[in-house]
């Protein structure tokens, strides 16, 4: 009997520690659920901050925001994170490469104004500790605009100085050089709709008679458009942001309200339930237990009474639940068309400005940046399929002679002319960008070795016998043009060097003609 009793509590005090540890388990898993739900909701605010740089990137964040909304789907989301982690090194990459380009402008931008002699010796002095700031990397675009907001005021000094001074300034020729380099580089600028016609005008005064006063405006008024450009994209970008984000705030507080709601009629329909449950059971003791016919009349018309008025209350909490759960989803549908539409507009802006971002402004072509993202793309297909794949780079013979000749103007047409013949010359599958200057690039799949030099000289005759007339003089232009096929366990950019080296040894040899590396 003793033994019994014993064995009675030992039972009791396991069902207790039991009891005690699924509490306990339940706390911890309430607490590592509200951690990992603030860690969701982390990483969501943190892809939001992410958006606007690169469309592949902004899906996929999106995607992996959408699944992150269910913990049930986390699991899912999980192999997402490799593809995002190297679409976000890629990205900073990029980014990183811009930045550097944007002070190597810097840099001569600065230079030019050392050149400079009348600035005061104070004004100098900043300029030399700006020039060495320039030597440290930039790390973000917050380190870049600070320094344009610099190179402005420097620009304003010098001016105000020089205004002060003398209202008479000598024309060197350094100044001249200034200005068409200056009008040679807001060519290759994409600048708004907005300000191309105020560019236009810019660029005709510079190529004109000019004075010291002219040419430091100019110098001033590119600054600022450019300046002003950057903050416009910033505006747009946070304003889209801002309002994406009170748009997630309003569904974020509706989702809370529907789950706060939902789990307190969890609890009162329980009690409903129970309640219901208590009904049925002593209507069924009563059917047992009561012989008199009236009494059990009585009885159980008091149950079935009782039951009819739980179920009523249940049946009108589920009612109100059913219009709370409608009145939520009405107003998340409304934030979500919001968000949508938000979202559209600025998409097709940003893809519109991408769109441009990798057009050369000048002649149309694809520039460098672009050029960079499809050589890694043909790349992979050459590893892929084995397929050859031939770099040529093409530089147009003389070119600095018809600029002097001719003038600027008549230069930027002549790339203008060349630049949609060699696009017209070349199949579909293949790609030509310019690299800079008078310097293009084509890049070309599956082509074999022994027709590359037949494509290579049809493209080079093409040009040749473009019939150009300046100022009613026939010219003819010539292409320079060094190529390289990408050979076995080699990288895209150890082709590129040999094609630019074969290209070296075509101008070397005596121009309009082709040096293929093999």
């Amino acid at each position: 009997m003793n033994d019994s009793n014993n064995t009675v509590s030992q039972i009791a005090l396991l069902k207790q520690k039991l009891g005690s540890a699924k509490i306990a388990l339940e706390g911890i898993n309430n607490e590592h659920n509200g951690k990992l739900e603030q860690l969701i909701h982390f990483i969501g605010q943190l892809s939001l901050a992410c958006k606007g740089q690169n469309l592949e990137l902004d899906n996929k964040l999106a995607k992996l925001r959408h699944r992150l909304h269910n913990f049930d789907s986390i699991d899912e989301a999980l192999p997402e994170l490799l593809s995002i982690e190297k679409l976000l090194q890629s990205q900073y990459r990029q980014t990183m490469t811009q930045l550097e380009e944007s002070r190597g402008s810097l840099s001569t931008l600065i230079g030019q104004i050392q050149r400079i002699n009348s600035a005061p010796e104070k004004l100098k002095k900043e300029i030399n500790y700006f020039k060495q700031e320039l030597t440290k990397p930039f790390h973000t675009v917050w380190d870049y605009i600070p320094k344009m907001e610099a190179m402005i005021r420097f620009y304003e000094q010098i001016l105000h100085d020089e205004l002060l001074q003398s209202d008479h300034y000598e024309i060197l020729p350094h100044h001249v050089q200034l200005a068409r380099e200056l009008a040679t580089e807001i060519s290759e600028i994409e600048f708004r709709k907005d300000q191309r016609d105020q560019v236009l005008v810019l660029k005709e005064v510079l190529q004109g008679d000019i004075s010291l006063d002219i040419l430091l405006e100019s110098y001033h008024t590119v600054l600022s458009l450019l300046l002003e450009n950057i903050a416009h994209e910033k505006s747009a970008s946070q304003d889209f942001l801002y309002a994406l984000n009170d748009a997630l705030t309003v569904v974020r507080d509706v989702v809370n309200s529907s789950h706060n709601n939902n789990q307190r009629s969890n609890q009162i329909k329980q009690q409903l339930n129970k309640e219901i449950n208590l009904r049925v059971n002593n209507a069924d003791c009563i059917l047992v237990d009561v012989n008199n016919s009236t009494e059990l009349k009585v009885q159980l018309t008091s149950q079935l009474s009782a039951l009819k008025e739980a179920l009523s209350r249940k049946e009108a909490l589920e009612q109100r639940e059913q219009n709370i759960l409608k009145k939520s989803i009405d107003s998340m549908r409304k934030e979500l068309n919001n968000i949508t539409q938000e979202a559209n507009s600025y998409k097709e802006k940003l893809f519109e400005h991408q769109k441009l971002n990798l057009l050369d402004p000048l002649t149309q072509l694809a520039n460098r940046t672009a050029l960079e993202d499809r050589m890694e793309q043909e790349y992979r297909n050459h590893i892929r399929f084995k397929t050859p794949l031939w770099i040529a780079i093409t530089d147009i013979d003389h070119f600095k002679s018809v600029n002097d000749s001719f003038g600027h103007t008549t230069g930027d047409k002549t790339l203008q002319v060349i630049a949609m013949a060699l696009k017209n010359s070349l199949r579909e599958s293949e790609f030509v960008a310019r690299y800079g200057g008078e310097e293009f690039v084509l890049l070309l799949p599956d082509v074999n070795e022994e027709h590359i030099s037949q494509l290579l000289n049809r493209v080079r005759e093409k040009i040749k016998n473009i019939p150009f007339r300046f100022k009613n003089q026939r010219i003819t232009v010539t292409l320079s043009i060094g190529a390289a096929q990408v050979m076995d366990h080699e990288s895209i950019e150890d082709t590129f060097e040999r094609a630019d080296a074969a290209l070296y040894r075509a101008k070397s040899n005596g121009r309009d003609r082709i040096v293929i590396d093999l």
